[in-house]
């Protein structure tokens, strides 16, 4: 079993990590863009072709399914992607978890990037599954580019920042960016208001891993030998995890198990 994951950066290191403790056996394929990053400030249809590029190049490699492992992406190029490869490569879509965060009742804190916040996207998610929830849409400047870069400076800056905008009731937050799945700890101690209740925080990257392997018709065998590959495109080129990547557990955890290709 081959799974493909696309980003511009490390944001899909979540989501790697994820499909990689459920299933140790398949090989993973990472398509980054490097030459084009970061995607967020790009226009819709710039974003696309930077986006069809990273998927062609995943492709070529054969994957049995490939993981977008990017919200902006999913946002703005999904339905490109799904014409372009659907039936032969099933594509899967990361969408912030709204709709389990606001189960829990709330209040909600929505934290993504500034081009997110506010969107009709995210507006429409809100509606659709959050209704009578009170919920916050919380801008983060500059995290995702910290998180990429590890700039640890620069993330307890950015997350302190975006704290400071989150009310002191909120019960739940939604990392409404891949970036952010990679600093949660930081971000919960953060957050986390003395005499309430433990905070709890909604990311995308286990239900992402899980529809994966849904569509594929596996099963989790998180004890399967490790024996997995892990091949890595920078732009279409074949090289090494990015330096900062092994800032964080999530990189750290594919360089000690995947054997090097």
């Amino acid at each position: 079993m081959k799974i493909a994951l696309m980003d511009s950066g490390i944001g899909l290191l979540a989501a790697t990590a994820a499909v990689r403790r459920l299933r140790p056996d398949a090989d993973l394929v990472l398509s980054l863009d490097p030459d084009g990053m970061p995607w967020g400030p790009r226009t819709p249809e710039d974003l696309t072709r930077r986006a069809v590029a990273v998927a062609d190049a995943a492709a070529a490699h054969r994957p049995d399914v490939l993981i977008v492992g990017c919200n902006t992406a999913s946002v703005h190029a999904l339905p490109t992607l799904r014409a372009r490869l659907e039936p032969a490569i099933p594509v899967i879509g990361t969408v912030p978890a709204i709709k389990p965060a606001a189960a829990g009742g709330g209040p909600v804190a929505i934290w993504a990037t500034p081009a997110t916040t506010g969107s009709p996207y995210q507006r429409g998610l809100i509606e659709d599954f959050a209704d009578g929830v009170t919920v916050t849409e919380v801008p983060c400047f500059g995290l995702a580019e910290a998180v990429e870069h590890a700039d640890q400076t620069a993330i307890d800056a950015a997350v302190a920042a975006a704290a400071a905008l989150t009310p002191e009731d909120v019960t739940t937050v939604v990392l409404g960016c891949t970036h952010y799945e990679l600093v949660s700890d930081r971000i919960r101690a953060a957050v986390q208001r003395s005499g309430f209740p433990p905070l709890v925080l909604h990311g995308s990257a286990g239900a992402v891993a899980a529809q994966a392997l849904r569509r594929l018709g596996e099963r989790p065998a998180p004890t399967a030998e490790a024996s997995g590959t892990l091949t890595v495109l920078l732009s279409g080129r074949e090289g090494a995890l990015p330096e900062p990547a092994l800032a964080y557990d999530e990189g750290r955890l594919l360089q000690a198990i995947s054997p090097a290709r």
